[in-house]
């Protein structure tokens, strides 16, 4: 057979990245590590092919070629997925659905002739056996949560790791906090499953012959989910490995907030060579925060915490939610006063919205007060929420957040703060190692592109020269971050439509 594997496109949201990218030509932030495990589990003597939108365009030269197009994706791609099936209807070629797109809302699909929901491991190889003897049903479901001892290294043949600014891999699924909020224990449970250390180095292995150098992303939900497996087997692994190959790669995952209780834990991840966190902080509110069982961020200053983490080298990235419940008009100022007071550089802040599958899903539905499907974008402006305080306060404060948080002079002045206190205890020699140099010279006229863009042309080209003149003279060596925060900015104010 010929398996055509199409991503659909991605709009431009806070997480794409699109502006920054271009500063360095490249087309997307990650592959699509779903499709390309996906790959890897079809039988070896099909021919397949990988188009994702975000590189390439689907060409009718792919739809001619292929027997069966299997489309995955998220809900943000929702209406690319939808133009996707349409034409694959067009040209008769039979569609298989899967992944989180069409797990959470398979009735919405009713034109895809074949859905393999919930996790491949557990429903693929049904749908490959009823396939062989033609006898393909239309939907394959399971209610178990399948152990990750067998799912396969990604077929990484199957792109251009050029055009991509960072691979990804996965170490984990599962969460064991319940934020009503979130989706992931539906999708995926409440026990933490985990791949074994040969597994992980067997996926570094992989990306690292297939010519990789540079950011890896491990795309966990909590990367800290079992932490005694992480700090007894994985990790050490991935040190020993690291050390072995004279540190190619360079780590980012999520992790929940109480990893900065754990100081072996992120010294561990910092000697393995991770460099950042994406951590769901959502509000400053105790209230808001047992109304959406956040937990874990009770009853603990959140601003030390995230401290604790920056300190010990660990950049880290946040997540924040406006109109909960108990939400007053004084949240978004508090919103904002948080943020600049973490110095948390990249903080993406949303309304607040109820995934299907979520309880705050369900919650809501048997309230009356879900308005819309969602979009899946968490920065755009909308939400499926029927909010306490009205949509209108809601919508003006959430706003003002973001217009304050990445106006220019107010995004500078937390990325000096920031920058000003980024003393990491533990100093990581192998960032000055020749592999570094000898890989960022693929990005040579970044700089020039830097300076032209955000120096001579932006409007807010005048923060540009101040920050660079302060790096310059007071941390010459975090120069090369405090570049990159600039084009970061200039991708926020974008994305938010923020002006002087």
């Amino acid at each position: 057979m010929n398996i055509l594997l199409v991503y659909p496109k991605c709009p431009d949201t806070f997480w794409s990245f699109t502006h920054a990218l271009r500063f360095i030509a490249k087309k997307a932030l990650h592959p699509p590590l779903g499709l390309l495990t996906v790959a890897a589990m079809l039988p070896a003597e099909w021919e397949k092919r990988l188009v994702d939108m975000n590189i390439d365009d689907l060409r009718e030269s792919d739809l001619t070629w292929a027997d069966y197009v299997f489309i995955g994706g998220m809900a943000v791609q929702r209406q690319s997925a939808k133009e996707v099936i349409a034409r694959c209807m067009a040209a008769h070629r039979r569609t298989v659905g899967g992944g989180p797109l069409f797990t959470a809302a398979p009735d919405d699909f009713p034109e895809v002739d074949h859905l393999v929901l919930d996790e491949a491991e557990a429903t693929l190889p049904k749908f490959l056996g009823d396939l062989a003897l033609e006898k393909a049903e239309r939907v394959y479901r399971s209610g178990a949560f399948p152990h990750l001892g067998s799912t396969p290294v990604p077929l990484w043949g199957l792109i251009k790791m050029r055009r991509y600014y960072s691979m990804n891999l996965q170490y984990s699924r599962g969460c064991p906090f319940s934020c009503e909020f979130c989706d992931i224990t539906t999708l995926y449970g409440n026990t933490t499953r985990t791949k074994s250390a040969d597994q992980i180095v067997g996926e570094l292995d992989a990306l690292y012959d297939a010519g990789w150098r540079g950011g890896v992303f491990f795309v966990d939900d909590n990367f800290i989910g079992s932490k005694k497996r992480l700090k007894d087997e994985i990790l050490p692994a991935m040190i020993e490995w690291m050390k072995r190959k004279r540190y190619p790669f360079d780590f980012s995952t999520e992790a929940s907030i109480n990893l900065a209780d754990d100081e072996d834990l992120m010294r561990q991840m910092i000697r393995a060579g991770f460099e950042s966190v994406f951590v769901g902080i959502e509000t400053p509110d105790a209230r808001s925060l047992e109304e959406c069982s956040k937990l874990q961020n009770m009853r603990r200053n959140l601003i030390d915490s995230v401290k604790r983490i920056q300190q010990i080298g660990l950049r880290v990235r946040a997540g924040f939610i406006v109109g909960f419940d108990n939400d007053t008009p004084d949240i978004f100022d508090r919103q904002i006063r948080f943020v600049q007071e973490s110095r948390i550089i990249t903080a993406m802040v949303g309304m607040l919205n109820a995934p299907g599958g979520s309880r705050l899903y369900h919650r809501l539905k048997k309230e009356g007060r879900l308005s819309r499907e969602p979009t899946g974008d968490n920065t755009d402006f909308s939400t499926n929420v029927v909010p306490v305080m009205g949509y209108e306060k809601l919508f003006e404060g959430y706003k003002r957040i973001v217009h304050a948080i990445y106006s220019p002079r107010t995004y500078y002045e937390r990325v000096i703060a920031f920058l000003r206190e980024y003393k990491p205890l533990e100093k990581r020699q192998w960032r000055f190692h020749f592999r570094s140099i000898s890989y960022n010279f693929r990005y040579l006229d970044a700089p020039f592109k830097t300076l032209l863009i955000l120096g001579i042309m932006d409007n807010a080209r005048v923060y540009y020269w101040k920050l660079l003149l302060w790096s310059l003279m007071r941390r010459p060596r975090l120069l090369p971050m405090a570049m990159a925060y600039h084009v970061y900015g200039f991708h926020f104010r974008k994305v938010f439509a923020v002006e002087r």
